[in-house]
């Protein structure tokens, strides 16, 4: 986040002081800030709380405050958790310096002109053919050049006259450096680009509401009205106004023509004077020196000035005032004012990627374009190995890429909620003008690393909870004590209730209980309560039932005897509670194929006891005690049961097999049972028999583009779905493990694992040989992750704004209560929050999610969750607050459920178009004017296209008869129920160099932008998404590096389709496999390796993983797409 913005303009766009109603601006000051000062984190006192471990059932004993009263909500007053501190640099953003001016003259206007004419191309476009080029305004299309927005410091435009060779010399830019020239003859998809184009008026007048954003700079008049009073940054220099016009050069982007002659080997001069331009962007072997450009290499430090700090880059399409349609919610319905604007014609939806016609044009340097791994970097790098202190309301949390530790301070962890944004619009019409989704994504039962405090435990005894009367809140760090502690008032319904005679404590002169440290749920943001039978029934411990598929495609695979032959170790690793000896889930076990085969392995028996149920039609349980059981007390049967199902089935000829009625017979197991549990069942082609539930081919490649495409994804309806409402009812999740070699219906299949909070894993042509090791470390994953049941979650919300939608392995029966049969640790609910009143900038608003469960151990429990937020009527405020991780999750998830509504091609334009719309917000009401050529981007959403982009060409999403209808239904699926950092790495894969890595130490090497431009023929890469794994070796990788991997003289040696990395005792072995380890631990799913030649075959696999290039199913590059984004923005300020 440290990358400012950088600015380019089109040749010649820039008005010179006071022309064209810009005229020489004011002196600026930039705001730090808001919310008032910051408190520092100060680490807990010696007596602190105690952990779990050493006192699991009460509170700890009293320990110094980690809050700053004014932080606290428990006092006689609500002053809310303190903002910024006003004096801070605006998040990610590093300290500001500014250039000096650099007298250079321009030339009139008239010179500027017959230049500007000389080098338009007005017929010119991207390689390529396209049909209906989209419209551009009646000047020529614009060149797509860096451009600088609020704190990016001087602009700079080509200068006509400037002849080659002419020396210049200026400071350096900060960490940025220039390789080489724009590759010529590259061919782009996407909107043309062709010569440069006279400028439009400038969007002058146009008044800019509220304070700019912490570390904002920005060249250019004041914005109307404002007077800038506020204090500068920390290491932030003023002086004297840039004046309108200022220009800055840099490369130029993809297929900008210049005029003028070209400059070998020049370098170029320090930063320009005010109003002056300076000569154009560098041709071959040229140097560039001057003030870093952000998005190249190093933050942008120039002079301060209005508005917010952001991102600017240029693109195409006309000059245009402020003003554009709104969009009326996600996916779906028209635009206040008018119809979406989808995408133009001849760039459909999908992005296709088909070039435009026109002779090859110059590359833009990919460097000039915002980059997520560097962005990772800088985040890494400012917040990385630090604490988070969670005692701020509303402050934005480290990426989820970043490593970090949390202190509990009375706000929940970001690792169990992230948001959106951490600044609420106060009003629904701020909202809605500004386009950018509210919503929490949820992970209730997040893992919690061996540094930091597990969840408190607290118990209240019968009475259970202190709760709110009217709401039912629980109590939490946000409600305020009153009455000398004889009532307290309700943070989120404003209630005031009595506090119970045995909760009852003295307040101190700050008015806060003077048990405030002794007790979780007044100090913390995340606690459990131990539940009372008034929240549940009679608990139970929970049951795992092992089901396995005995059909002849799993017995001749090798599949049922290498899991049975797994089982037996497996199940000595069952989840328990801390503390445990051992656990206390019980085993059940059924094979099947067209009939299902239960058996009794109760501990008293020589030999297990099969028992046959042939009628599926009405299935039940043939027997109950003995086939449920203590895995420590039946081990010895159960061992020898799995070793006789391998040969039990070894002749068998059947193929057909049911599906439907082996997941009744597990729901009617744990009904019998009166527990709640968890079916694992191993299953490997479409259920064909004549049975309930009985299944039909019906992937119909026709149907791909059409409208009708969306059956694909839905499942079929009746039975299955009849199946989820009694799994949920029961408390019973479904685990799905699938071994096709054909169409099987993951839409169906898969359905009820969705809805029960299971999930679904596939290996399609499934060999022991080479699928085997991937297969059982998903399985050990599963069994072993930490997990709840049967349970139920409720949002609730401070009034003014509630929980209206849910996303993500749930089921509900009304609108608020989420009923999750199982929950475990990768789980995550992404709620969307809507207003329903005003809400205050003073008070904040508050979020709790409450998930009441039943443990491993069959204990009942509430695990409460709190989380608080700012609340402004600065629209730059909420922009500031953003977080893109969290923005894409949830648009991830909304795209995916729209498909089952909607045409492809609807969602895909409805995507581009919200993202047009959020964007387009942000440069109306928060940008200070500059040119339409220039593509503004907020700080905090600078990588947000790179994502977007990324979406829009997962197989779900993209119409292509090439990608399998159970692959596309299977990721769909998938997402639903994945967090923040899952969809984070699944859109933007890290890809990791190896041949230059130090061999010595546990460092992984940075990883690289996913684009094939940063391979190499002698290079060796790691990529990983979370669920793919490849290692690309170019052809010229070097032999001591292949000698160290694979034992092998050089890379002609390897054999195709090798999977594995040799145990070898050589340092370039040990660290590639330590690397691999690590992944593998990190992520929720095992990952198969696949090692992959340059020009091999696979290689196809391997580059759709690349994302900032073209689609290889259809799909702009990124660079394409964000030309054609801005083209739209363009389009809406029109």
């Amino acid at each position: 986040m440290s990358q400012q913005g950088y600015v380019a303009a089109p040749p010649y766009s820039q008005a010179q002081p006071g022309a064209m109603g810009y005229g020489p601006g004011p002196n600026q000051h930039t705001y730090g800030h808001y919310g008032g000062q910051q408190q520092a984190f100060s680490p807990p006192p010696p007596g602190g709380m105690k952990s779990p471990g050493s006192s699991p059932g009460g509170p700890p004993p009293p320990a110094q405050s980690h809050y700053n009263p004014s932080a606290q909500q428990n006092g006689s007053h609500v002053p809310g958790f303190p903002g910024a501190p006003a004096s801070s640099v605006g998040y990610g953003a590093p300290p500001q310096t500014q250039y000096p001016g650099m007298g250079q003259q321009a030339p009139p206007p008239a010179k500027q002109l017959t230049n500007q004419m000389g080098a338009m191309n007005l017929g010119n476009y991207a390689p390529g053919p396209m049909q209906s080029p989209p419209q551009a305004s009646p000047a020529a299309p614009q060149p797509f050049q860096p451009t600088s927005h609020p704190g990016m410091g001087p602009q700079m435009s080509p200068h006509p006259s400037t002849p080659g060779g002419m020396p210049m010399t200026g400071p350096p830019m900060a960490g940025h450096q220039m390789s080489g020239p724009p590759m010529g003859g590259s061919q782009m998809s996407g909107p043309p680009m062709g010569g440069p184009q006279m400028p439009g008026p400038p969007m002058g007048g146009s008044q800019m509401p509220g304070p700019p954003m912490g570390g904002s700079q920005m060249p250019g008049p004041p914005m109307g009205g404002s007077q800038m009073t506020g204090p500068p940054m920390a290491g932030q220099q003023m002086s004297g106004p840039p004046m309108a016009g200022q220009q800055m050069s840099g490369p130029p982007m993809g297929g900008a023509q210049m005029s003028g002659p070209p400059m070998g080997g020049h370098q170029m001069a320090g930063p320009p004077m005010a109003g002056q331009q300076m000569s154009g962007p560098p041709m071959a072997g040229q140097q560039m020196s001057g003030p870093p450009m952000a998005g190249m290499g190093g933050p942008y430090a120039g002079p301060p000035g209005p508005g917010l700090g952001g991102y600017q880059q240029p693109g195409l399409g006309p000059n245009s005032p402020s003003g554009y349609p709104q969009q009326q919610g996600q996916f779906g319905g028209q635009m206040a004012g008018g119809q979406m604007a989808g995408p133009q014609p001849g760039f459909p939806g999908a992005f296709p990627g088909s070039a435009m016609a026109g002779p090859p044009q110059k590359k833009l340097d990919p460097d000039s374009i915002p980059s997520p791994t560097q962005v990772i970097e800088d985040d890494q790098a400012k917040r990385g190995g630090q604490v988070y202190a969670t005692n701020v309301r509303g402050q934005v949390p480290p990426l989820v890429t970043t490593d970090f530790t949390v202190l509990d301070q009375g706000n929940a962890s970001p690792r169990f909620m992230r948001c959106t944004t951490y600044t609420l619009p106060c009003t629904a019409e701020l909202a809605k003008q500004c386009q950018v989704p509210l919503a929490t994504i949820i992970k209730p039962f997040a893992v919690v690393p061996k540094n930091e405090t597990p969840l408190y435990l607290v118990n209240h005894g019968e009475t259970g909870p202190i709760r709110c009367n009217r709401c039912k809140a629980y109590m939490c760090p946000y409600m305020q004590f009153i009455d000398g502690g004889r009532r307290f008032q309700c943070a989120f319904c404003n209630c005031v209730n009595e506090v119970p005679v045995f909760y009852f404590q003295h307040l101190d002169h700050m008015g806060r209980r003077m048990d405030f440290y002794e007790r979780p749920e007044l100090s913390l943001g995340s606690y459990e309560f131990s539940a009372t039978l008034d929240y549940c029934k009679v608990p139970a411990p929970p049951a795992y039932i092992f089901m396995i598929d005995v059909s002849f495609t799993n017995i001749k695979s090798g599949l049922v005897r290498l899991l049975c032959d797994e089982l037996k170790t497996l199940l000595d690793n069952l989840p328990r509670e801390e503390g445990a000896e051992s656990s206390a889930i019980k085993v059940g076990f059924v094979t099947y194929n067209k009939i299902l085969h239960f058996y009794n392995v109760k501990s008293a028996l020589a030999q297990p006891q099969m028992m046959v149920v042939s009628d599926t039609a009405e299935m039940f349980v043939p027997l109950l005690d003995g086939f449920l059981v203590s895995y420590a007390e039946s081990r010895a049967v159960i061992h020898n049961l799995l070793d006789q199902i391998p040969d039990m089935f070894a002749d068998t000829n059947e193929s057909e097999t049911v599906f439907a009625p082996v997941i009744q017979a597990g729901v009617e197991a744990l009904k019998a049972a009166e527990c709640s549990g968890k079916l694992f069942i191993f299953h490997a082609s479409i259920p064909t028999a004549e049975a309930p539930g009985k299944l039909k081919n019906r992937d119909d490649k026709k149907l791909v583009s059409t409208d009708k495409e969306k059956t694909l994804f839905h499942p079929v309806k009746g039975v299955y779905e009849q199946l989820s409402k009694d799994c949920v009812a029961q408390g019973c999740s479904v685990d799905l493990f699938l071994f096709p070699s054909q169409y099987l219906d993951i839409a169906t299949m898969g359905d009820v694992p969705a809805h029960t909070g299971g999930a679904v894993y596939k290996y399609s042509n499934f060999q022991v040989e080479t699928d085997g090791e991937h297969f059982l470390r998903d399985l050990r994953k599963d069994v072993e992750k930490p997990i709840g049941f049967d349970a139920i979650m409720r949002v609730r919300t401070s009034t003014g704004f509630r929980a209206t939608d849910f996303f993500g392995g749930v089921y509900m029966n009304n609108t608020t209560d989420v009923e999750l049969a199982a929950v475990d640790c990768d789980h995550a609910i992404t709620v969307e929050l809507k207003h329903d009143d005003t809400l205050s900038e003073e008070t904040g608003a508050f979020m709790q999610c409450a998930l009441l469960y039943t443990t491993v151990g069959g204990q009942r429990r509430l695990r409460v969750h709190n989380l608080s937020l700012n609340c402004s009527s600065q629209l730059m405020e909420l922009f500031k607050s953003c977080e893109t991780d969290s923005l894409i999750n949830f648009f991830a998830k909304t795209a995916y459920r729209a498909i089952l509504k909607q045409p492809l091609k609807s969602v895909r334009e409805i995507l581009v178009n919200q993202t047009a719309h959020m964007l387009a917000c942000y440069r109306k009401n928060c940008a200070s004017p500059s040119a339409a050529s220039q593509l503004i981007l907020p700080e905090t959403m600078k990588v947000f296209p790179v994502y977007m982009n990324s979406l829009m060409k997962t197989a779900p999403l993209v119409g292509s008869t090439e990608l399998s209808t159970d692959d596309r239904a299977h990721q769909r699926l998938a997402v639903m129920a994945m967090g923040v950092e899952d969809t984070q790495l699944l859109l933007y894969p890290r890809l990791i160099p190896l041949h230059n890595m130090e061999l010595e130490g546990e460092a992984v090497p940075s990883p690289l932008r996913c684009s094939e431009d940063r391979l190499s023929d002698g290079g060796a890469f790691l990529l990983e998404n979370g669920h793919a794994l490849f290692l690309w070796l170019g052809q010229a990788c070097p032999p001591e590096l292949i000698q160290g991997l694979f034992n092998l003289p050089s890379l002609a040696h390897l054999q195709p389709n090798t999977n594995v990395l040799p145990e070898l005792d050589s340092p370039q072995s040990r660290k590639v496999r330590a690397i691999v380890s690590s992944l593998m631990q990190q992520r929720p799913n095992s990952m198969k390796l696949q090692i992959v030649r340059s020009k091999d075959k696979l290689e196809v696999l391997f580059r759709q993983f690349l994302v900032e290039d073209k689609g290889l199913y259809g799909g702009a590059s990124y660079m394409d797409f964000l030309c054609y984004v801005h083209r739209e923005i363009r389009t809406l300020l029109t």
